[in-house]
């Protein structure tokens, strides 16, 4: 197998800048997924259990001159330390070199990060059916407008306790709620922007609570609910370090998991 790319000035900026200091908080390791047309970080999506975090690239987002070829349809997977990737990255915004003038000759620094062995056939394959299924997307995804209050609201949760229950309905509304023996907190983002299924809010339940309401839409399929780990829900928001155009929450069937996807526009196309 073989891998030659060369990371582009805004390959660089994009890596350097958003993304790996956001995989980084997701923990220390993640797969790298290369294929002919994408590259891929993929953080504990062989796991069942915690964060999932798959980041997609287009090849020339941040490569050019990109040559892949492999055995295993021309894709190559190994397990990389995001440090240590990102110290390199990071080293190369600045190109330091070395130059020895003895004889006319130049020496330019090169560094070299540690990777795992590349995976085998059949480990890449469970690797591309990992990421298949985590890339289904649910039926109905709500815009979330203001991350920052999204952030702060779940941090003042933290100390209250370690489940989150998270409903979206299917006209727009999404309710965050946390309850203890002694305490019931909550918060309700309401009329957001929906993709995929929708439904229409029913007039007679508009002055009733936010747990009346969730009850009753739930009852009548216009909305699902997820209970979520409060630490893991608040490292999914530590994406935002990338600086994401927009963000939307969905709920897989059957309420599978909670789903946050983060958009990122190629400037100039919107």
């Amino acid at each position: 197998m073989k891998f030659k790319a060369f990371l582009t000035d805004n390959g660089v900026n994009l890596l350097e800048k958003r993304f790996l200091p956001a995989l980084d908080k997701m923990g220390k390791v993640c797969h790298l997924f290369l294929t002919r047309e994408k590259a891929y970080f993929l953080h504990n999506l062989l796991s069942g259990e915690g964060i999932q975090c798959v980041a997609q690239f287009h090849k020339e987002t941040l490569f050019d001159d990109y040559r892949i070829s492999s055995q295993n349809e021309d894709c190559i997977a190994f397990a990389i330390d995001i440090s240590l990737l990102q110290r390199a990255v990071r080293s190369g915004v600045t190109m330091p070199f070395l130059t020895f003038e003895t004889k006319g000759y130049k020496s330019a620094v090169i560094q070299d990060v540690p990777i795992s062995k590349p995976l085998s056939r059949a480990q890449g394959l469970e690797l591309q059916t990992a990421l298949d299924m985590a890339q289904d997307i649910p039926p109905t995804l709500v815009q979330v407008p203001d991350l920052n209050q999204l952030q702060n609201f779940v941090h003042r949760m933290k100390h209250v306790g370690d489940l989150l229950k998270v409903s979206i309905y299917k006209y727009g509304d999404l309710h965050l709620q946390i309850s203890t023996t002694l305490i019931t907190l909550g918060a309700e983002f309401r009329k957001l922007l929906v993709i995929g299924e929708k439904a229409v809010a029913p007039s007679e339940d508009r002055n009733l609570s936010a747990q009346t309401r969730s009850e009753r839409a739930i009852s009548r399929g216009d909305a699902q609910s997820v209970q979520v780990s409060v630490k893991h829900f608040s490292k999914s928001l530590q994406c935002h370090l990338a600086k994401p155009d927009c963000a939307f929450f969905g709920i897989a069937p059957q309420g599978a998991c909670l789903t946050v996807i983060f958009q990122f526009f190629i400037p100039g196309t919107r």
